[in-house]
């Protein structure tokens, strides 16, 4: 089978089931995802966005995988000439776990692909009982037992995917911030203001702008929106998190759940070493 990925998060997928080997050409973003792939001197083409059908044809793929966000008028250029195509759209975790095991189906990895999917719950599952843990100690310090109590202190969290417009992150994220002891605020994918963010007082700000890895100005995003007085602001409670580890679904992922924790609770979880904090 010769794949031709359109999408960092197909190949980040693929390397996790170790079939990287199934691979006849990626995208530049998926050699910045896998920078092991540049010593396979694959060709590189456009992503699932501004694909080019004629590029494709050149490296004779079996199939060709595609994810959000692309344009439907690149995908139909590619059904035109005859290619076949499998085009992803995740919305929740389940969803990227259905998109796993289509994966692992077509590269013959299927118990590679149901072993993934439980190392990604078992990893949520963890978070959450370490969390319950913690709230049952607190009942039972205070003379109180109850079984199934919530954490603690679950803040409200503001979790911003692109920043012109303001965009809240996806639903996946929303489901990682829940698990990790938060409140998700908004709409997952949904425009907001910087208004309505403020007069939602959130605990906890995150931003994971889509393609720009850790760069967001959090300083400069604080001062432009007038939020100097929001409570995460005077906590110093506004992050960064790598773009990967939040806008790819994947199994990077797992890196966005333990920085959101971390964030979150950083007395019950340690601070993922690559998020930024507001100085």
């Amino acid at each position: 089978m010769r794949i031709a990925s359109l999408q960092p998060s197909i190949t980040l997928i693929l390397k996790s089931l170790n079939r990287l080997d199934a691979l006849c050409a990626c995208t530049r973003y998926c050699l910045e995802a896998v920078p092991e792939l540049a010593d396979r001197n694959l060709p590189i083409l456009q992503d699932s966005w501004t694909a080019n059908t004629e590029e494709i044809l050149v490296t004779a793929p079996d199939l060709v995988l595609a994810s959000v966000p692309y344009r439907l008028e690149s995908l139909a250029a590619i059904l035109k000439s005859g290619l076949p195509i499998l085009t992803l759209a995740p919305h929740t975790l389940k969803d990227i776990y259905t998109d796993t095991r289509l994966i692992a189906a077509v590269v013959d990895a299927r118990a590679e692909g149901e072993a993934l999917i439980e190392r990604m719950e078992q990893a949520i599952e963890q978070i959450r009982a370490t969390l319950a843990a913690q709230s049952e100690a607190v009942a039972r310090g205070s003379g109180i037992v109850q079984q199934g109590t919530e954490s603690p202190a679950r803040p409200l969290v503001y979790c911003e995917e692109w920043g012109k417009p303001l965009i809240h992150s996806q639903a996946w994220v929303a489901e990682l911030v829940e698990a990790a002891g938060g409140r998700f605020l908004g709409e997952p994918g949904a425009h907001t203001t910087p208004e309505a963010v403020a007069a939602a007082n959130p605990d906890v700000l995150l931003f994971a702008w889509c393609g720009a890895g850790d760069r967001v100005p959090l300083a400069k995003v604080v001062d432009q929106r007038v939020w100097q007085q929001l409570p995460a602001v005077v906590a110093r409670r506004v992050h960064c998190i790598p773009d990967q580890y939040l806008n790819t679904p994947a199994t990077t992922l797992l890196d966005g759940l333990n920085a959101i924790a971390g964030a979150l609770h950083p007395t019950l979880f340690a601070a993922h070493p690559e998020v930024r904090t507001l100085a």
